[in-house]
């Protein structure tokens, strides 16, 4: 794996952009204080993925964004792009060469792009994990970290030790794994307190549906009463009908016997008179 080139537009004090070719051999930076050496690496750093402002020497990431001067106006956004060659494929990608690209917008969005896709911080790292390269790896040591490496208590220096053997990829894998794992436990709980509610909404549910059958077998009952209770009201007035009709022709029979029997009784008494 060997740098190749290492591209700036908007970055601290790459106004313009800039193409930095890594040849064969060292490369050397050199000019006076104060004209931008130190960028190189922080871009360097910057597309890699780092995310502390302190270790970009910034107070805020937007610090990175060129802010203009007299005769420039500020930009809107900062982009590195960094092209690795990967012709021994120490690099997980089934390509000779990778670019990686990392871009901040003043409004303080950012993206990350792999060989022009849209990719995430976390794949970036993942990308570099027991390389030796990375933001935050042995392999970009600056002014003061060799003191600081022999300086370092056994943690700092286990976890060097464990890049650089190739350990920390797997740790890191592991303490993923055990993250997602603790994810899933904290979920069945959830999924089973879940489960215990809608139990308990269930039984509820089924007694209510209980009372409801009962209900509908009450109400059909009491409608089957209330039809043959009718029936009989309606048989019982029609025979009334039916005895009232025959009295009522029987009266009118007696009634005209009657009238004759007075007829005849008149006709009597005329005849007695006359």
């Amino acid at each position: 794996m060997k740098l190749k080139k290492l591209e700036l537009f908007g970055f601290k004090s790459f106004a313009e952009k800039t193409e930095i070719i890594f040849e064969d051999g060292i490369t050397v930076i050199v000019g006076p204080n104060g004209c931008g050496k130190s960028n190189v690496i922080d871009a360097l750093k910057w597309v890699l993925g780092e995310q502390s402002v302190k270790s970009l020497r910034g107070n805020e990431m937007a610090d990175v964004i060129f802010n203009g001067t007299d005769k420039r106006p500020s930009l809107g956004y900062a982009e590195v792009s960094l092209t690795i060659q990967n012709t021994k494929g120490l690099l997980p990608l089934e390509y000779t060469e990778v670019c990686i690209t990392r871009r901040l917008y003043t409004s303080g969005e950012s993206e990350y792009l792999l060989n022009k896709q849209a990719s995430r911080l976390k794949d970036i790292r993942e990308l570099f994990l027991d390389t030796g390269f990375g933001a935050n790896a042995y392999s970009v040591i600056e002014q003061g970290n060799v003191e600081a490496m022999l300086q370092a208590d056994s943690r700092e220096r286990r976890l060097l030790f464990e890049e650089a053997a190739g350990i920390s990829k797997f740790k890191s894998r592991k303490k993923a794994a055990l993250s997602k794992l603790e994810h899933v436990e904290q979920n069945l709980l959830r999924v089973g307190d879940i489960i215990e509610e809608l139990q308990k909404q269930l039984r509820s549910v089924k007694l209510q549906a209980s009372k409801a059958r009962k209900y509908q077998e009450y109400v059909e009952q009491l409608k089957n009463l209330k039809i043959g209770l009718s029936l009989k009201n309606y048989r019982d007035l029609k025979e009334k009908g039916a005895t009232v009709s025959e009295q009522a022709a029987q009266t009118g029979e007696q009634n005209q016997k009657i009238v004759a029997e007075i007829n005849e009784l008149e006709v009597q008494i005329n005849t007695l008179e006359g």
